[in-house]
């Protein structure tokens, strides 16, 4: 890649956009000039990156003036605000929140899934969920080569999804409750919500509000962004999201129905041939993916795949990945790497 951009971080200091920062820098993102961006309440603090001392600046529409890529993480309402204005500037927004992703005239990409979508953005790009990404890479290859009628998930999600403070009050829980102590508990499941409960020593199977129809917004994400990112409205998609005393990496419990018949070694072979994916499945040494073993690792793990016993065509996996990584941040920049590989940039 030897065209250098100019780059803004929105949100550098939280859990996400210092990932996008470290990410930067391990990939050797072709950076000419870069920009970290916050509220006013914490522009002309320094940050540091790459060996060298930034000031943040307040992120302003003007602050986007000669800035290539714009990697928000800074929240909807930042999303909903600047990026807008972002995109005027003529700069591409590669959005992590969860703002545009259901926008019918923003495309929503995991590069390894539908990476042409990419060519038909107007200026914003939307990060899908981390759930989401984790699993539709998985299945991706799989649909390609046997298709795809029935998707049934169950996440066991880390704190880290919640954000920095989130980790923060699991490590003060623990400590509570090692003390003998009251344990407090102020954001989960959902910090908006009327209820909160202690998620160390504990697993709270609701993250985020309920909607109307029972379902979590989590799961209706997960639900509504497989179906856009594989362009399969009909997919039958189903989800249940349950947070876990689990600092980082998701695992997901994944039952998938395929089109036509495929036996568990054409699964194997498959996965074994994808691209960011690593098959760990080795039953007799008991290698399996494990969230604490893919901390700080690139691609997603697929274990424990089993064909299922009453249905021909059904078949059982383990997905796991650090969720913070291709969960967000790793994506959000693999996002851009393409379009400079496809000249969108």
């Amino acid at each position: 890649m030897s065209k250098q951009l100019t780059v803004a971080i929105v949100g550098a200091t939280g859990a996400v956009g210092s990932k996008m920062k470290e990410q930067l820098i391990k990939r050797n993102f072709p950076i000419k000039n870069i920009k970290f961006l916050a509220s006013a309440r914490s522009a002309g603090k320094e940050i540091e990156f790459n060996g060298q001392n930034y000031t943040i600046e307040e992120a302003t529409p003007e602050a986007f003036e000669g800035v290539d890529v714009a990697l928000f993480s800074a929240g909807g309402s930042v999303s909903a605000k600047l990026a807008p204005e972002a995109a005027k500037r003529g700069a591409v927004v590669i959005d992590n929140t969860s703002h545009f992703r259901m926008h019918p005239d923003v495309p929503l990409v995991v590069p390894e899934v539908n990476r042409e979508d990419l060519a038909k953005h107007n200026g914003i790009i939307a990060n899908p969920n981390c759930s989401t990404i984790q699993m539709v890479a998985a299945l991706q290859p799989i649909r390609e080569k046997f298709g795809l009628t029935k998707v049934i998930v169950s996440t066991y999600q880390a704190v880290s999804g919640s954000g920095i403070a989130a980790i923060e009050e699991l490590r003060a829980q623990s400590a509570q409750w090692e003390a003998g102590k009251n344990v407090e508990a102020n954001i989960l499941p959902a910090k908006s919500d009327k209820k909160h409960y202690p998620i160390a020593r504990n697993v709270i199977p609701q993250i985020d509000v309920f909607t109307d129809n029972g379902f979590t917004y989590e799961e209706m994400k997960m639900i509504n962004e497989t179906k856009k990112i594989m362009h399969m409205p009909e997919l039958a998609v189903a989800a249940t999201c349950v947070r876990v005393p689990v600092v980082s990496g998701h695992s997901e419990s994944v039952y998938i129905e395929v089109e036509q018949d495929a036996s568990l070694q054409d699964i194997f072979e498959v996965l074994k041939n994808a691209p960011g994916i690593v098959l760990q499945d080795d039953i007799t040494s008991q290698e399996y993916p494990m969230p604490l073993f893919v901390e700080g690792e690139d691609p997603v793990y697929v274990g424990r795949i089993r064909q299922d016993l009453s249905i021909k065509k059904g078949f059982h996996l383990w997905i796991v990945s650090d969720n913070l990584l291709k969960g967000a941040a790793l994506n959000s920049i693999q996002i851009a790497e393409t379009m400079l590989e496809d000249n969108l940039l």
